[in-house]
């Protein structure tokens, strides 16, 4: 039997593992690097913010950011079958149409929103089923608060109160105005894209998933053909063989570190480290880019907090702050605990309410790379946050934007007064600052084997690896630009659309709305 090689059980590998796996004439073996078994601690909605540094995590960290006084930031991701989207927020955002049409307008032909929205379409069973938009025999089942937190419902009177008409949710015709969030929750518990696509079809007897699995290299034949992988399981070296493809879903950190690892990348870093290249592709790790969030704007509540009966963070709201009606360039959030980053001290979880607030489409661009050939070596991850003029600019624009939220009279029954930045904090460069100081990750990091036709690109619009055969990459790393929104729900559309391409079955036809 043929078998397809799926190395990374996030979102992407769980999604590819199942529809893979529904051809019956195919193998499928998915590599993980963490457990298999879902603990009860990643059920609980509630506890998405304490799962960084647990035995889920990665554990990574970045190199110091100068525009963040020079701090090393945690970047926590997803080690467990399901991936990040195991310990994310589980805010279920598709992005603006404007993010999909980017991509094929720069030469990736097939990714556009059209061609996307029949595999989103896929994905789901949504609470808007009537809609074209939405699908009602997905593995993924959305919902949306039906009784929201009273902060939360103070924040989307707040933006209604400066302008913006109410939406029902993100992702459909509209994505800028108050909505509530969208979330992979059911029965009060986190549903993971492993639970959603996994769980439901196991044991499946063309479906081999083995965990705790470090894939180090890929392994290639003189003809540059990729055959197989070598992997560590309980300290013992491992090989195991594919006919059909090898699949990368290993995600943005990952995935590049794989392909340095086995000799594909730039030539003279792999000579650095004394890695034999085979395929030069200067673009793998680069292009690393992240959503960069201001945690955070902090109130004092007048009185105890009632706690989130979701997930603390019910609400997104997107702003075009150009007016060009294009996508969205500025998002805030709604959290119903206090958020701040370690330059300041974190007042008590009953007592202060979050507004975060960032920018969707930041310029700045940072790189992945190895420090060693060494698979057990953390790489380098240098994300050059803030790092153009532009990305300061608006970054203080949301800043702004949130205080006015904040400040707004709707919240006048719960704000006690501003905890952060505080009200000393108003000049230009006071303001610019704390933003220093607050910034820290919205865990959304992409784009370090960007997808493309250029000379800096790592695969093409076919998903294959440039200068290589039988080897594909399926994650969070291909994303040419970040999407407006938390990128998993994309991903997961990716993946659906990657899946009718590995099995050269007929792609689903366009959807124009």
């Amino acid at each position: 039997m043929d078998r397809f090689l799926v190395i990374g059980g996030g979102s992407a590998g769980c999604v590819l593992a199942r529809r893979l796996s529904d051809d019956l004439s195919v193998k499928v073996t998915l590599l993980e690097a963490g457990v298999a078994n879902s603990h009860s601690v990643l059920k609980d909605p509630k506890q998405w913010p304490f799962l960084a540094n647990t035995e889920f995590d990665w554990g990574f960290n970045t190199m110091p950011q100068e525009y963040t006084n020079w701090r090393s930031h945690r970047w926590p991701r997803g080690r467990v079958l399901g991936g990040s989207s195991s310990i994310n927020a589980m805010a279920h955002v598709r992005g603006h149409l404007d993010d999909f049409d980017s991509w094929e307008a720069n030469g990736c032909l097939g990714w556009g929103y059209a061609d996307l929205l029949p595999y989103f379409v896929r994905s789901e069973t949504s609470p808007y089923s009537e809609s074209p938009y939405h699908g009602t025999q997905g593995p993924l089942q959305l919902i949306q608060p039906d009784d929201p937190h009273p902060v939360t419902r103070c924040f989307m009177a707040a933006i209604e109160d400066q302008g913006y008409e109410p939406i029902d949710e993100h992702n459909g015709q509209f994505m800028i105005g108050p909505t509530l969030n969208t979330m992979t929750i059911v029965n009060n518990q986190r549903l993971s894209v492993a639970d959603a696509y996994l769980a439901p079809i196991l044991p499946r007897d063309n479906l081999e998933i083995l965990d705790q699995c470090l894939v180090d290299k890929l392994l290639i034949d003189k003809d540059n053909r990729c055959i197989g992988v070598t992997y560590i399981r309980h300290n013992k070296q491992h090989h195991v063989y594919a006919d059909n493809g090898v699949i990368l879903c290993s995600g943005t950190i990952g995935s590049p570190q794989i392909l340095l690892r086995s000799g594909i990348g730039a030539a003279d870093h792999l000579e650095t480290l004394s890695i034999k290249p085979r395929v030069n592709l200067p673009g793998v790790g680069k292009n690393l880019h992240d959503h960069c969030l201001g945690a955070g704007n902090v109130y004092e509540s007048r009185r105890s907090l009632p706690q989130s009966k979701y997930q603390h963070s019910e609400s997104l709201f997107y702003l075009d702050s150009d007016n060009a009606t294009s996508a969205p360039d500025l998002v805030f959030a709604c959290v119903t605990l206090p958020v701040v980053t370690e330059q300041f001290e974190t007042p008590n979880f009953d007592s202060a309410y979050t507004l975060l607030y960032g920018v969707t489409s930041p310029e700045s661009r940072g790189f992945i790379r190895l420090q060693s050939a060494d698979p057990y070596a953390p790489p380098i991850i240098d994300p050059q946050y803030l790092s153009t003029s532009k990305d300061r600019d608006r970054f203080l624009e949301a800043l702004d934007f949130a205080r006015d939220i904040g400040g707004s009279k709707m919240f006048t029954d719960w704000r006690k007064r501003e905890h952060l930045p505080g009200p000393k904090i108003r000049s230009k460069t006071r303001r610019r600052d704390f933003n220093r100081a607050a910034a820290y990750t919205h865990h959304h990091p992409v784009g370090t084997c960007r997808m493309g036709v250029d000379s800096e690109a790592v695969i093409s619009p076919d998903l294959s690896v440039y200068g290589t055969e039988n080897l594909f990459i399926v994650d969070g790393s291909i994303i040419p630009k970040i999407t407006t929104g938390p990128t998993n729900a994309a991903i997961v559309a990716m993946a659906e659309k990657a899946s009718d391409i590995l099995l050269e079955r007929p792609l689903l036809n366009k959807i124009y709305i």
